[in-house]
């Protein structure tokens, strides 16, 4: 409506189609529910009242379906169907699940206002905006055919200049109908929304998937990096470990001379190659989380860490493997940064599986003054945490000390 072209557009037509439309089926289902209620009512003790009575109880389904139809009339945004779909095929699993469900009682809610209230509404402001505009407009060919014309049943006209100004009254009052007419079917499309398509429900809706997606494409992601790593264990690895062998071998049957020095160098490279595999390899997914489990490895990435670590995690069980493989690899860069940037003589990684929730905390008497996007990493580890919708947060005052604290939410502890 806000648009200049509103009124010679075909938004008021459609508006008052959409309002028309509205009277019509309203009359139609009130008249339908009045014959079924009735009828439910006498046959109550028959065996044919129960499914009248179940009937009416999901009348609200198809004309709901009908209001999201006759929605696209005045609103450019569809309307989802808030139904799910039944987990087994036939008309049981269809009535159980759509009777446990709270759109179809919303539903029903709305056709017994749409049917007791909101199709006399739509008929009134179709009248008063449109047809009552229309008949001022019509004077002039009234008093053609007539001689005379009421205007609205109330002004009666016998001149033709009156008859001229009933007409510029009329269309005046035309440009004015259109307006309110966009503003009550507008009104009316709102609140149909708000009670068979909330746009909430739709956004929790894709909120559900996309959370959902994400877990599955966590899952996917450590599915393919263990993949990777074995691998590099069972191919790459073993192919190195059997060219050293060979290495060794010709070293111990050439003579001494270039030759000798040649096959001693490639042995070593060979060593030093390995070594980074290994690494790599570990880096990747380490053998002991996946057999041990999460706090075995922090226990070993201390053993590993260049600044002497304590630790003090306390956990019964395993959690999940998306859960463990992002806490360890928090609490290894975390480590690496205390290495790399504190200056600390000392760190600490504690916490435990508590409420619901797994919380690190990773503690260092260093210098301090860690920042995110200062190359620490520290953006890195909040995009891991949240992807488990977990959060990441940093206490590090000049001087001293640093305090990660992660929490990560999960299963208990199995």
């Amino acid at each position: 409506m806000s648009r200049p072209g509103y009124l010679l557009s075909t938004w008021p037509w459609r508006s008052a189609g959409y309002l028309l439309t509205g009277a019509v089926t309203g009359a139609v289902l009130l008249v339908g529910m009045v014959l079924a209620v009735l009828a439910g009512g006498v046959l109550a003790l028959a065996l044919v009242g129960l499914p009248l009575l179940l009937g009416t109880a999901l009348a609200g389904i198809p004309v709901a379906a009908l209001e999201r139809f006759r929605m696209r009339l005045v609103d450019a945004e569809p309307a989802s169907d808030p139904h799910g779909t039944p987990g087994e095929p036939g008309l049981r699993a269809w009535l159980s699940t759509r009777l446990r469900e709270r759109a179809t009682w919303r539903e029903l809610g709305h056709a017994l206002l749409f049917a007791g209230l909101l199709w006399p509404v739509d008929a009134l402001a179709f009248a008063v905006f449109l047809l009552g505009p229309l008949s001022v407009v019509a004077t002039p060919v009234l008093m053609a055919v007539f001689g005379e014309a009421k205007v609205l049943k109330v002004w009666l006209v016998t001149s033709w200049p009156a008859a001229a100004g009933c007409a510029v009254l009329g269309l005046v009052l035309l440009a004015l109908g259109a307006c309110l007419l966009g503003v009550a079917a507008g009104s009316r499309a709102g609140l149909v929304r708000l009670l068979i398509a909330p746009r909430e429900a739709d956004l929790g809706a894709r909120v559900v998937e996309l959370a959902r997606s994400r877990v599955r494409l966590v899952d996917a992601f450590e599915a393919e990096r263990r993949r990777i790593e074995r691998d590099l264990h069972d191919g790459a690895q073993q192919r190195l470990v059997a060219l050293m062998m060979t290495l060794g071998l010709a070293r111990l049957d050439a003579p001494p001379g270039p030759l000798a020095d040649q096959l001693a160098k490639a042995h070593q490279e060979a060593g030093t190659a390995l070594a980074e595999l290994r690494e790599l390899i570990h880096g990747i997914h380490p053998k002991v989380l996946a057999d041990y489990g999460l706090e075995a490895a922090v226990a070993d990435a201390a053993d590993r860490s260049a600044v002497p670590v304590d630790v003090d995690l306390e956990l019964a069980g395993r959690l999940s493997p998306a859960v463990e493989a992002a806490a360890y690899f928090v609490v290894c860069e975390a480590l690496a940064n205390v290495g790399r940037h504190s200056g600390a003589s000392r760190a600490e990684v504690s916490g435990g599986h508590r409420d619901g929730r797994l919380l690190l905390r990773i503690r260092d008497d260093g210098r301090g003054g860690a920042r995110a996007g200062e190359g620490s990493g520290l953006t890195g580890l909040a995009d891991r945490v949240s992807v488990l919708d977990g959060r990441l947060s940093l206490s590090s005052p000049p001087g001293g000390p640093t305090l990660l604290r992660v929490e990560i939410p999960c299963d208990p502890a199995s």
